[in-house]
């Protein structure tokens, strides 16, 4: 009887010790925007996979997608609060410094080739910096992809087609000037809302990659896809105020596999592309290309702009330029 109480006794400090390890494991918490299916969850979930492998036992990112944990401004606000450990910001990075709004720079980005070389000279610098001074931590640079206009009065070929149309935009700046320099109405607006904005009217189209656009539904309350490929945006992997509480074995894994995703989740990007065009099309949308050298030339003015108003503005431009090939 004394044996059986022993091995009980041991069992249950065993298993007490069990739970007291489960417990001390750090939740990593990412969220962000994208909806099922998008590039976002593909990419977040892969990084979630590849980092929970090096990490077992130690800690656990889990992933909240579908904007369960709001905006990108709420979960910008809970980064620098320390609530939330990791997010996807895209365009909103050009309401935090205003030198991410090279990225709002029409037709900068010639294909993912030219982004790569770009995010290996140009991000790791001097946006590196400025997230940095504004109290973010940017650990690997993935995609958000080359945005393509749809609405609901008209095939958009040349930028007077756009003249009247109720347009959501993220909410940079910079992105809300140029659909207004090209004659829309553009106005900013959470990604959860566009479904419901469209449906009723409220806007009459929208601007988002072609996969998002996809995963959010919106094909099914839109007509026209005109495939523009007016601006790519990244988006950033990013840390803020609670990267510094996490262990530093946890830091450099999370580091690590956020560059080793960063080739990922362009290959990734091209695959959707390809794959929800032709979806868009089985959906009905009618798909029209706009005339490049048309929208080219009606975009000197915002170029001139930023390069005018913006801190290292022509630089930053240069430096892109000087990367084409």
């Amino acid at each position: 009887m004394k044996m059986i109480k022993t091995a009980i006794s041991a069992a249950i400090v065993t298993l007490a010790l069990q739970a007291a390890n489960a417990s001390a494991e750090i939740e990593v918490r990412l969220g962000h925007v994208g909806g099922p299916g998008s590039l976002f969850e593909i990419t977040a979930n892969r990084f979630a996979e590849l980092a929970n492998e090096r990490l077992e036992g130690v800690a656990e990112v889990n992933v909240y997608g579908n904007s369960q944990l709001g905006g990108d401004e709420s979960m910008m606000r809970r980064l620098r609060l320390g609530s939330l450990d990791l997010t996807i910001p895209s365009t909103v990075m050009s309401s935090e410094d205003e030198r991410f709004a090279l990225f709002e720079m029409p037709y900068l980005i010639a294909d993912r080739e030219h982004m790569q070389r770009v995010r290996d000279e140009v991000v790791r610098g001097p946006l590196y910096e400025a997230a940095e001074a504004r109290g973010f931590k940017i650990i690997g640079v993935w995609e958000n992809g080359f945005r393509q206009i749809t609405n609901n009065v008209r095939p958009i070929n040349v930028p007077a087609d756009l003249e009247g149309i109720k347009l959501r935009t993220p909410s940079g700046v910079w992105r809300i000037e140029m659909f207004r320099s090209y004659g829309a109405a553009p106005s900013p607006m959470s990604l959860s809302e566009v479904f419901v904005a469209l449906q009723t009217g409220a806007m009459d189209g929208q601007e988002n990659p072609l996969i998002q656009t996809y995963s959010s539904r919106l094909q099914e309350v839109q007509e026209y896809l005109s495939l523009s490929n007016h601006v790519y945006t990244p988006a950033y992997l990013t840390a803020g105020a609670s990267w510094s509480r996490l262990p530093e074995e946890v830091r450099t894994v999370l580091e690590e596999v956020a560059i080793e995703v960063e080739d990922y989740a362009l290959e990734q990007g091209q695959r959707l592309d390809e794959e929800v065009l032709e979806l868009m099309r089985e959906a009905g949308m009618e798909v029209n290309e706009v005339d490049f050298d048309a929208f080219v030339d009606a975009s000197q003015p915002i170029y001139d702009k930023f390069s005018n108003d913006v801190e290292s503005g022509q630089e930053l431009l240069d430096a892109v330029a000087a990367l084409r090939q």
